[in-house]
Parts: C-alpha cells; sequence; structure tokens
C-alpha cells in the first residue's frame, strides 16, 4: 500500500538530493546542450531547413533520453546500498511502494524540469514561421510518457547494483535498445518485424508526436511503467 506521508518524505528527500546537489544542473545542462546541437547545427540544422517545426527535436530526442534519463535515476538505489542507508530506510514507517513511487516521481519532475527550457525552441520557431501547436504539445506529452518509463526502467537498474556506473550502463543499455528496435526492423522477417516494432518506445513516442493521443500507446507506456517498478520491487525484498 502507499501512503501518501511517506511517498512525500521520498520525493522531498530525492528532490533535495539533486537540487543541493550539482547532478540537477548538470544534467539540465547537458541535456540542453546536446538537444540543442543537435536541433539547431548538426547535419545542417534547422535553419538549413527551413521548417516551422520542431518534428526533428522530437525525432531525437528517444536517443538523448536513453542516455540523459539513466544519469538521473543511477544513483536512486546505488547510493543508498553503498553508503548502507538503505538498510536505515527500511527501518522507517514507509512501504516499497512508498519508496518506489517517491524515487520515481522525483526523477520524473528532473526530466520535466529539463525539457522545460525547450519550450523556448517552440516560442522562437513561433515568431519566425507557422509553427503548428497539435504536434509540438503531442510531443512533449510524449516525451512525459516516454521519460516516465525510463524513469522505471532507470530505477530497477539502480536496484540490481551498489555501483552507479554500472546502474548507468544497464539503464542506458535497455532504454536505448527500445529506443532503436524501429529503425532495426529491416533486420528481421516481418511477423517478429511486427512484433518487435510493438515492443519500440521510438514507435509509440512518434505515434503520440503526431498529436493524435491513442489508447494503445498510453497503455504500452503505463505497462511499461509498471512492468519495470515490479521488478523493482521484486529486487528491493530480495535485497532485503
Amino acid at each position: 500500500m502507499i501512503t501518501l506521508k511517506g511517498l512525500t518524505q521520498i520525493f522531498k528527500k530525492e528532490i533535495k538530493h539533486y537540487f543541493v546537489a550539482p547532478i540537477a544542473y548538470i544534467v539540465i545542462t547537458i541535456f540542453l546542450l546536446v538537444s540543442g546541437f543537435f536541433f539547431f547545427f548538426f547535419n545542417g540544422g534547422f535553419f538549413y531547413r527551413g521548417q516551422a517545426s520542431m518534428r526533428d527535436f522530437f525525432t531525437l530526442l528517444p536517443i538523448v533520453f536513453s542516455f540523459v534519463i539513466p544519469a538521473i535515476t543511477m544513483h536512486q538505489f546505488s547510493e543508498e546500498f553503498n553508503t548502507g542507508s538503505y538498510e536505515m530506510l527500511l527501518t522507517m514507517p514507509l512501504t516499497y511502494l512508498d519508496i518506489i513511487i517517491g524515487k520515481f516521481l522525483a526523477s520524473l519532475t528532473l526530466t520535466a524540469v529539463s525539457l522545460l527550457p525547450t519550450l523556448s525552441y517552440a516560442i522562437f520557431i513561433s515568431t519566425i514561421g507557422n509553427l503548428d501547436w497539435g504536434p509540438v504539445i503531442g510531443g512533449y506529452v510524449g516525451a512525459l510518457l516516454m521519460g516516465a518509463s525510463f524513469c522505471a526502467i532507470g530505477l530497477f537498474a539502480s536496484s540490481i547494483t551498489n555501483n552507479q556506473i554500472v546502474s548507468f550502463l544497464v539503464g542506458a543499455v535497455i532504454c536505448f535498445g527500445l529506443s532503436i528496435l524501429q529503425q532495426a526492423l529491416y533486420f528481421f522477417p516481418p511477423v517478429i518485424a511486427d512484433f518487435l516494432q510493438n515492443l519500440s518506445v521510438s514507435n509509440h513516442f512518434y505515434n503520440v508526436t503526431r498529436g493524435i493521443i491513442d489508447l494503445k500507446d498510453l497503455i504500452y507506456f503505463a505497462v511499461l511503467c509498471f512492468i519495470a517498478m515490479y521488478a523493482t520491487r521484486i529486487v528491493m525484498e530480495e535485497k532485503k
């Protein structure tokens, strides 16, 4: 069961850790530099294409998030195991769900804060061209859904090791693998390709970025979050 007091306690603890330590500022800066460079300058960039659209920004986002979000989540449990504070955490009046969801929401909050400055891209583009805001809104909704899924995967990766680097690598490999499935489909026969396409994060994310939110895409992200967080709970019980 979830207790609001316990969940809030964990959430505040993790948010404080992010913004008191330099990790939040480093992650946000790196994300903005990388996403901004690839959107505006890479391969000719936005100005070369001459289109009032954020499509290229959202096209790159699954790959960028595959590395940024595991960096956000890598300390969540690994640091607790390494410092021994995990045992103390379990002695507090907290449930497993309080801990998991509190950490998950803190990670997702930092992800949302990282995305917030990129709204300036859309505002800038709208001043120099006729920007269609439907796909932009869909893109940010999809980004939060994908971010939530990657945060849950990152939590699981962090729960299986006391080494933050290993946690980052495991999380990045899983997220990156789910992101590039869409590009690897032509290596497989049609039956397998259709199955893998349904597992691809990019496929469901791009569906949402078109401005049309389909129930199957929402279910996909919800199931991915559930599986990753349920696996995290199993690992936590084993650690105890």
